[in-house]
């Protein structure tokens, strides 16, 4: 039950890294969604750029361990993604350009939609 939880946390915490990056999009159907997506992206940015590392990860590796499994050193992004993309591991300038990217492309989606717009004639 307890490695659920672990799995649980993961899903969640992967569903806020892709929240976090192309959440915007969102933007397109509800009105409202950049109250929450722009925090979000906001925090992203910040853990990418200050080098911490989310909570979340904390929490899982914390029911990993309850649960009798091994608990992953590192963040979330740097232990089941970098692997794969990028098999030196994970450093500070790819750490700045993940958040560059995150602002860029959060920065341009809302643009488009800012634009795109119908424009209030008086």
């Amino acid at each position: 039950m307890v490695l659920v939880l672990a799995d649980a946390v993961l899903a969640f915490h992967l569903a806020f890294i892709l929240f976090v990056c192309l959440g915007a999009l969102l933007a397109l159907k509800w009105r409202w969604i950049p109250w929450l997506q722009w925090p979000a992206a906001a925090w992203g940015i910040w853990v990418e750029a200050s080098g911490w590392i989310c909570p979340l990860t904390s929490i899982e590796n914390y029911f990993r361990t309850r649960a009798g499994a091994a608990a992953y050193q590192g963040d979330c992004i740097g232990h089941y993604l970098t692997a794969t993309i990028y098999p030196d591991g994970l450093t500070r300038p790819v750490q700045y350009v993940l958040g560059a990217i995150v602002l860029v492309a959060n920065v341009s989606i809302y643009a488009w939609l800012l634009h795109r717009r119908p424009r209030l004639r008086p």
